[in-house]
C-alpha cells in the first residue's frame, strides 16, 4: 500500500452531499448552575470547521488531492463562514448552490460543546426537507468530466433525494467514474448503481433488520442482503467502528478487517476520512480491497484525533512504514511462538485445502550477515520447495563461535529484520545453539533446505527429517557471491 504516495496526490475528486459548518466549543465546567441542576460551561475557545461533506473534502485535500464541493447552503452568517473556510483551504474549490431567503433553509451547523475531553452538549442548526435538485444536478454536471472519482456523502439534510441520485450516479457511470457512496437512509435501492457502498453497522441494521454489532457472519449476511437490493453495484463496506470493516463483493466474496489497535479519542468524522481515502484510492487505481485496506488504516488513525480531524498523506505515509516494520518484526519468533504458528498454520491451510494434500513446512538456516543475491536466491529456490518457510537464523553469540571475534558485521536484530522483510520467508527464529537440531526437533519439518555445497548426509538434520518420511532439497548456488569474500574487499578498500 506504500505505493499510495505516488497515486492519490493529484486526484480530483466531486463531492456531492450535505455541506455543514462544525463549531467546537472548548471551555471548563467547575460548578452546577444555581438557576438548574446543570453544569456551567466557562468558554475558553472554540473551533470552527467544515463538516459533514465538507469534512470529506478536507480529508481528500489532507491526504494530496483535489476536492470539488457541491452542496447547498443558506443565505446568512453561517454559509458567509462556511465560504471563507473553504477559501482558507487550497485543495478545495466548491460549486454551492444558495436556498436562498424568505422561504429558504438555514445552512446546517453543528455545535459541540467540550469539558475535560468529554462532549457536554451538541445544539443542531438545520431544517432537513427535500432540496430541488435541479441546481444542484447542474452543478454536479459541470464537474464530472473532470475528476476522476465520486463522493456521495448523505446526511439525510435533503440533498441527495432519490431523483438527484438517480441522475447524479446515471451521470458518473456514463463518465466512467468510480462513485463511492456514505447512505443515510435505510432504503439502499435509492444508491444502486455506486461503486461501492460504505454503511456503518448501525445503518445496514436498519436497512436489513440483521443485528451487525457482533458476529462476522451476521454481518455478512446484512451485506449480501442490501446488494441484492443493488444489483448494478458490485461491491459493499460495513464499517463497524472498534470490530473493524466487512468487505462484500458481489458472487460472495466475504473479507473482513480488522480495526488498529487505538486509543478512541473522538470519531467525529471518521467515516468521512474512510470515503475520502477509498475515493482516492480508486481514482489512483488501486483494487476495492487495497483501497479498503488504506482506508482502514486512516480510520484507526482518525479516531485518535478530538473533534473532526484530518489525516494527512504524511501522516498516513509514515503509518503505513510503521506498520511495514511491525509486519516484518512480527514474522521473528522465539522457538516457543514458532511451534503455535506452525500449528495454526496448519489448522488454517489444511481445513481450506479440500483434499489437496498436507501442507509443506520448510526449514533452512544460516549466518546470513551480510544478505547478497546468493542468499536471495536460495531462499526463493527454498520457499519453491514448500507451502512456508521457516529460517533459523544463528544469534551474534553462536556466530562469534563459529568465525570468530570479528563476526557478525550485523546485529542479529538487524540481521533477523532483513530478512523477515523477504516475501520468501514467513518465519524467522534465532537460535543460540553451534547447529539448528532442537530446532528441527522440535518443528519437524517436511523439507529440509540446504545449497548445493552439502551433500544430503552432511545436512545437520537430515537423518530426523528423512526418518519421520520427510525430504531434503538441495538448492543451487549462485556463483560468485560469498559474505566473506564480501568482507574481505571492504577490508582491502579500506585499508
Amino acid at each position: 500500500m506504500l505505493d499510495f504516495a505516488a497515486r492519490l496526490p493529484g486526484k480530483r475528486i466531486l463531492v456531492l452531499g450535505d455541506v455543514m459548518l462544525d463549531t467546537f466549543v472548548y471551555g471548563q465546567c467547575t460548578r452546577i448552575s444555581p438557576e438548574a441542576p446543570i453544569p456551567v460551561m466557562r468558554i475558553e475557545r472554540q473551533d470552527v470547521m467544515l463538516g459533514g461533506a465538507g469534512n470529506v473534502a478536507r480529508n481528500i485535500a489532507a491526504l494530496g488531492g483535489e476536492a470539488v464541493l457541491v452542496g447547498l447552503v443558506g443565505e446568512d452568517a453561517a454559509a458567509a463562514m462556511l465560504r471563507a473556510k473553504i477559501a482558507e483551504e487550497p485543495g478545495i474549490v466548491a460549486d454551492l448552490v444558495s436556498d436562498p431567503a424568505p422561504a429558504g433553509r438555514p445552512t446546517t451547523q453543528k455545535i459541540r460543546y467540550i469539558a475535560a475531553q468529554q462532549q457536554m452538549l451538541r445544539a443542531d442548526i438545520e431544517e432537513a426537507r427535500p432540496a430541488d435538485p435541479a441546481p444542484l444536478a447542474a452543478a454536479f454536471a459541470r464537474h464530472i468530466d473532470g475528476c476522476d472519482a465520486v463522493i456521495l456523502s448523505d446526511y439525510a439534510k435533503g440533498v441527495l433525494t432519490p431523483g438527484l441520485l438517480a441522475q447524479v450516479i446515471a451521470l458518473a457511470r456514463a463518465a466512467g467514474k468510480p462513485v463511492v457512496a456514505d447512505p443515510k437512509s435505510s432504503d439502499v435501492a435509492r444508491y444502486d448503481g455506486v461503486t461501492l457502498m460504505t454503511p456503518n453497522a448501525g445503518e445496514a441494521c436498519a436497512a436489513t433488520g440483521i443485528a451487525c454489532d457482533g458476529e462476522d457472519g451476521q454481518v455478512a449476511l446484512a451485506a449480501e442482503r442490501m446488494l441484492a437490493h443493488m444489483p448494478n453495484s458490485p461491491a459493499l463496506l460495513i464499517t463497524r467502528g472498534a470490530r473493524g470493516m466487512t468487505l462484500a463483493r458481489r458472487g460472495g466474496d466475504i473479507r473482513h478487517l480488522h480495526a488498529l489497535a487505538r486509543k478512541v479519542f473522538d470519531v467525529s468524522g471518521a467515516g468521512d476520512t474512510v470515503v475520502a481515502t477509498l475515493a482516492l484510492g480508486l481514482a489512483g487505481g488501486l483494487p476495492v480491497a487495497e483501497a479498503t485496506e488504506l482506508a482502514n488504516v486512516a480510520a484507526g488513525m482518525a479516531v485518535s484525533k478530538p473533534g473532526t480531524a484530518v489525516v494527512t498523506a504524511d501522516e498516513l505515509a509514515h503509518e503505513l512504514r510503521q506498520e511495514r516494520v511491525q509486519a516484518k518484526e512480527s514474522k521473528i519468533a522465539t522457538l516457543e511462538e514458532a511451534l503455535e504458528i506452525v500449528a495454526r498454520w496448519r489448522r488454517q491451510e489444511e481445513a481450506g485445502r479440500q483434499g489437496a494434500g498436507r501442507l509443506r513446512i520448510g526449514f533452512t538456516n544460516g549466518c546470513f550477515d551480510l544478505i547478497h543475491p546468493g542468499h536471495v536466491s536460495q531462499l526463493a529456490q527454498a520457499r519453491d520447495a514448500c507451502d512456508r518457510l521457516i529460517v533459523g537464523l544463528n544469534t551474534d553469540a553462536s556466530i562469534r563461535r563459529l568465525k570468530g571475534p570479528a563476526r557478525p558485521v550485523q546485529h542479529e536484530d538487524a540481521r533477523a529484520i532483513v530478512l523477515a522483510s523477504l516475501q520468501s520467508v514467513d518465519l524467522v527464529i534465532l537460535f543460540d545453539d553451534d547447529t539448528p537440531l532442537r530446532l528441527i526437533e522440535a518443528i519437524r519439518p517436511d523439507v529440509l533446505i540446504k545449497g548445493k555445497d552439502y551433500t544430503v548426509e552432511q545436512v545437520v538434520g537430515s537423518d530426523v527429517v528423512l526418518g519421520y518420511g520427510g525430504s531434503v532439497f538441495l538448492a543451487d548456488l549462485a556463483p560468485g557471491h560469498s559474505t566473506t569474500d564480501i568482507i574481505a574487499r571492504l577490508t582491502r578498500e579500506a585499508g
